[in-house]
């Protein structure tokens, strides 16, 4: 066992003499990066796409239905394929700016839903008092609604985060390096299945569950200010 992981992990691996713990690393660098800035893009098209929906006008309505169906409606790793070998293959993208786009349109869809139900979960008779008080729809949403709404969505938006990590593990079929496919290299050079297959497991179990931690923390701060 212990020949088996300084084989796989602090040996050369290769003839370009990359050792196997720094590929690791370089490809958790790129997940974190990938999820991060992924999550900022979703963040930023949920919160557009949000308001689209709850417009009154068809015409503004449909479109952000039609991305929100059409994303839940499909695998990503389909939607990551697509999107880099068909919509970008004509433009000079890297992998991981592919991955983020990719990432983050999904994400984004999943957002705007959170966001919405956590608008929808306000009472409605807070906007109609609102309302009657000669408040604007936009000051009743400003003021009101979004105030309240935010300790719904902001533990739910870090779920998303977590399952987003979890997601970027199929970023190896457009060919980058990220923490899974950084253990399928070592795999495939060193013929050793265990060490580097459950170094990844291991990594991902303490991202995640690190993150789960703070987020239990954090909706307990939120649940005492209530």
């Amino acid at each position: 066992m212990i020949d088996a992981i300084n084989n796989s992990l602090f040996s050369p691996i290769g003839e370009d003499g990359m050792i196997g713990i720094l590929l690791i690393l370089n490809g958790l660098k790129v997940t974190l990066i990938v999820t991060f800035f992924a999550m900022l893009l979703g963040a930023v098209l949920g919160i557009g796409t949000t308001f689209m929906k709850m417009s009154s006008k068809w015409y503004i309505r449909f479109p952000a239905n039609l991305y929100v169906g059409v994303i839940r409606g499909t695998p990503v790793v389909v939607q990551l394929v697509i999107l880099y070998f068909i919509v970008l293959s004509a433009l000079d993208v890297d992998k991981i700016t592919a991955a983020i786009i990719a990432f983050g349109l999904n994400s984004g869809a999943y957002i705007s839903e959170i966001i919405r139900a956590g608008i929808q979960a306000v009472d409605k008779g807070q906007t109609e008092a609102a309302r009657s008080l000669g408040l604007s729809q936009t000051m009743t949403m400003k003021s009101i609604i979004l105030p309240q709404a935010i300790k719904n969505i902001l533990p739910a938006l870090g779920n998303e985060f977590i399952v987003l990590l979890k997601e970027t593990a199929v970023i190896g079929f457009i060919g980058g390096v990220d923490l899974m496919r950084a253990g399928e290299i070592i795999r495939s050079r060193t013929f050793e299945d265990s060490v580097p297959l459950f170094t990844c497991a291991l990594i991902y179990l303490f991202l995640t569950y690190s993150f789960t931690f703070v987020l239990s923390k954090f909706e307990k701060r939120l649940k005492q200010s209530d």
